[in-house]
């Protein structure tokens, strides 16, 4: 069980761990064309199940994604940060934003970019990779602004086989620690 529970400060957000509360916002997400990509639409046992998750993730790892808030607002926008079940091939910095709104503020990248910064420094991550579906360019731009490039050669989840792999560098060495 966890003692203690890491929450992230950025200068407009507040990274924290997912909690019950978010389970709508979740749910409306997974259920919205949006989610594609996570192939659960109309499922709403996996839906369930993948929020579930997420909170185990935490239990189970002491680490896990992160709840995305504006500061001063509990608001769930999204989940980003690390994410490492036991059948992924390599440790990963994944992400959703919930509402299409958000898009296009730099939300995503500043969160995304905490999570790097805490994986890398705080869990002591060699490597970080993000693995997105090959049609999903909204996931691919943020990768690429945050400098990560894509690695043909990196395994992909078995669930996901399709999946390309993007390589993020130790925002150490690329000058970015926030």
């Amino acid at each position: 069980m966890l003692t203690t529970v890491p929450t992230l400060q950025t200068a407009r957000l507040t990274l924290r761990p997912p909690a019950t509360k978010d389970w709508p916002a979740f749910r409306d997400f997974m259920q919205s064309d949006r989610a594609a990509h996570f192939h659960q639409q109309g499922n709403l046992g996996a839906i369930w199940r993948g929020f579930a998750a997420e909170l185990g993730h935490w239990e189970i790892f002491g680490y896990g994604m992160w709840t995305v808030t504006r500061n001063g607002d509990d608001t769930a926008l999204g989940l980003i940060g690390p994410w490492t079940p036991p059948d992924w091939p390599e440790t990963e910095i994944g992400w959703m934003i919930f509402d299409a709104a958000t898009e296009g503020t730099g939300i995503a990248s500043e969160a995304a970019r905490a999570s790097l910064t805490h994986a890398f420094d705080v869990l002591g991550w060699a490597t970080a990779v993000s693995y997105i579906a090959p049609d999903n360019a909204r996931s691919i731009a943020l990768a690429e602004r945050l400098g990560a490039v894509r690695d043909p050669d990196a395994l992909r989840p078995a669930n996901s086989p399709d999946s390309a792999v993007w390589r993020h560098r130790s925002p150490a060495s690329t000058g970015d620690a926030s």
